[in-house]
């Protein structure tokens, strides 16, 4: 089973930039679709960016549309989130998520089965 460390998270000024990693344990982490999600204070966890076991799909949430960029090293077990231009409405608690019974980019997370600790991002203005 796969288990997920995230790391990165921090203070940024808004504009500023940060970049999020998720290492992942197990051998078929190559297999799984991953995702990033976030829950800021009083708000439901919502759908941030999505990519496929190969990379060669990824899906964004309208909001972080051309500001965030998922990517991942399957030879690293890593999948990654570079936030540019960042803002105070980015500030929540950041999750990476695997899904490993669905092949498809799904932004609900209930297709989601395994969750890193998560890493808390605050964006002052």
């Amino acid at each position: 089973q796969v288990q997920l460390v995230e790391s990165g998270g921090g203070l940024v000024q808004a504009g500023g930039s940060l970049r999020l990693s998720c290492a992942a344990s197990g051998r078929t982490f190559s297999s799984y679709t991953m995702g990033w999600f976030r829950q800021a204070p009083g708000k439901e966890r919502e759908f941030v960016a999505g990519i496929s076991w190969s990379g060669g799909s990824t899906r964004y949430a309208d909001s972080v549309k051309g500001r965030f960029t998922i990517s991942r090293d399957n030879a690293k077990n890593t999948e990654y989130l570079q936030m540019n231009s960042l803002k105070p409405e980015d500030t929540a608690v950041y999750y990476c998520a695997a899904s490993t019974s669905y092949s498809g980019i799904y932004v609900g997370s209930e297709r989601y089965d395994t969750w890193g600790q998560g890493t808390q991002v605050t964006v002052s203005s």
